[in-house]
């Protein structure tokens, strides 16, 4: 196992003890089972009901990839976004692909810094 697939489990299950002991510390009437681990990571350990699962799975009315989890430490893939933006991406590849090919010409790829293109 890498390094880096460990030190991720050990992230997941910090940040689940964390959520249980930030619950455990309230009294009792005040805990909700829900909310945000150093008011980062979200957690719910609520029973998850059908309009929560489609908020946090399927909610193409909104731009976020990422929603809070239905259950559990950290958050879910919202599908439809992510199938249009990876869609978006691959039509882009495609597009430029296509131009580079049909070009005698390199096309100049944009630098992030501002710089001359790179031909």
């Amino acid at each position: 196992m890498t390094d880096l697939v460990r030190m991720l489990r050990s992230l997941v299950w910090l940040a689940l003890f964390g959520a249980i002991y930030q619950e455990l510390k309230k009294p009792p009437a005040e805990r909700t089972w829900h909310g945000k681990v150093l008011g980062v990571v979200p957690y719910d350990f609520r029973v998850p009901d059908w309009r929560r699962l489609r908020d946090a799975y399927w909610d193409p009315s909104t731009d976020r990839v990422w929603s809070e989890h239905v259950f559990g430490v950290g958050w879910a893939v919202n599908i439809p976004v992510a199938v249009r933006r990876l869609n978006a991406g691959a039509t882009q590849y495609l597009d430029v692909s296509r131009r580079r090919a049909s070009s005698a010409e390199p096309i100049p790829l944009p630098r992030p810094s501002g710089e001359r293109p790179v031909s």
